[in-house]
């Protein structure tokens, strides 16, 4: 991966952006894409488009990657000054006591813990049950004086860990899920313009809000009317102990990206997408979707009077986790797949089934 790329993927995923949040992430992606697209916008929700206008005739692509984090709000402040705070998007409560936390005020960053009861303080049934949200908090080591002046109800909260390499090509992070996404759409949107461009307008969309229901996705989709969208996302990989194939089908980190089937995926846009995979000699992987995906590509597939809507997914392991683990080569084809697709879609092709 190019050292500009890579810097910039460490400054999205490390950017906070909770749904709702997204403003720091946003303007990271939209300082990125300034410097090759002919046009970027922000919409009212907070998503941002960068076009590149095409070259002739051929049908208008929106790539979609959601560029919100799941995260925190501080929602009540005790007269300790401890914290206590509510879920942004869906978390595991078991693995979160004892996390390190940032949470994010109008004068700054505030590095905090998340505390409960420790185990030798637990009555025995109580060490026996996942630790409830509400019983948690976030201890920001300062009186509650200080607390107080420098802390708003609302305030979002983040995982306070970053991206690093490590192993062979890969990378951990929080929020992979989708700022990864984000990334590759703009990568797409600079490859096409360095390529000579692509037949129709294509448009690299940073959604917002799809976290707690495609939001950002929705409207997007309305307003950019692509005759084709596709949402970039994370796919439960499944080559670690304890998955079962039989029911989470098979998909390997590093195998390249998964290319969805199903009822949310127009079949044509499926088989253009394969045909340009096996053209440039990228690997891929096919997931079986037989309902909605719950992702992007539901509110695509679902604007005005319908899109050819398709998802193409990067694997990844242990998804809503501080520490979200993926391939580096997966990203960069990826974004070689998205660009060979858009740039073979020439004037008249008909995406009706």
């Amino acid at each position: 991966m190019r050292s500009e790329s890579l810097s910039f993927l460490k400054e999205i995923v490390e950017a906070p952006s909770p749904s709702g949040y997204e403003q720091p992430a946003a303007r990271v992606f939209r300082d990125y894409v300034s410097g090759f697209a002919d046009e970027v916008s922000t919409d009212v929700m907070g998503s941002v488009h960068a076009l590149l206008r095409g070259t002739g005739e051929g049908p208008s692509v929106m790539l979609a990657g959601h560029v919100d984090e799941i995260g925190f709000m501080v929602t009540y402040i005790t007269d300790d000054g401890f914290c206590a705070f509510k879920p942004i998007g869906g978390h595991d409560p078991q693995i979160l006591p004892g996390a390190r936390v940032h949470v994010h005020t109008a004068d700054g960053v505030l590095l905090g813990v998340l505390g409960r009861l420790p185990i030798h303080l637990l009555e025995d049934e109580e060490r026996k049950k996942v630790v409830k949200i509400e019983k948690m908090f976030v201890d920001l080591g300062m009186g509650a004086d200080a607390v107080k002046k420098r802390v708003r109800i609302g305030d979002p909260v983040t995982f306070a860990v970053g991206l690093e390499e490590f192993g062979d090509g890969m990378a951990v992070s929080r929020a992979f899920d989708d700022k990864m996404g984000a990334w590759i759409v703009a990568e797409v949107l600079r490859r096409v313009k360095e390529a000579g461009g692509a037949p129709g307008d294509l448009v690299a969309a940073a959604t917002v809000q799809e976290e707690i229901g495609l939001r950002g996705g929705t409207t997007s989709a309305y307003s950019i009317d692509p005759v084709v969208g596709i949402a970039v996302e994370v796919g439960h990989a499944t080559d670690f102990p304890d998955v079962d194939k039989r029911k989470h089908g098979e998909a390997k980190v590093g195998g390249g990206p998964i290319i969805a089937r199903g009822a949310n995926i127009n079949p044509k846009v499926f088989e253009l997408l394969c045909e340009a995979a096996e053209a440039e000699k990228i690997p891929y992987q096919i997931g079986g979707e037989p309902r909605g995906t719950g992702t992007d590509a539901n509110a695509i597939q679902l604007a005005r009077g319908g899109k050819a809507a398709a998802l193409v997914s990067v694997p990844l392991r242990y998804m809503h986790t501080p520490t979200e683990v993926l391939s580096l080569d997966d990203l960069e084809n990826t974004a070689k797949l998205l660009t060979a697709f858009v740039r073979r879609l020439e004037p008249g092709i008909d995406f009706t089934p």
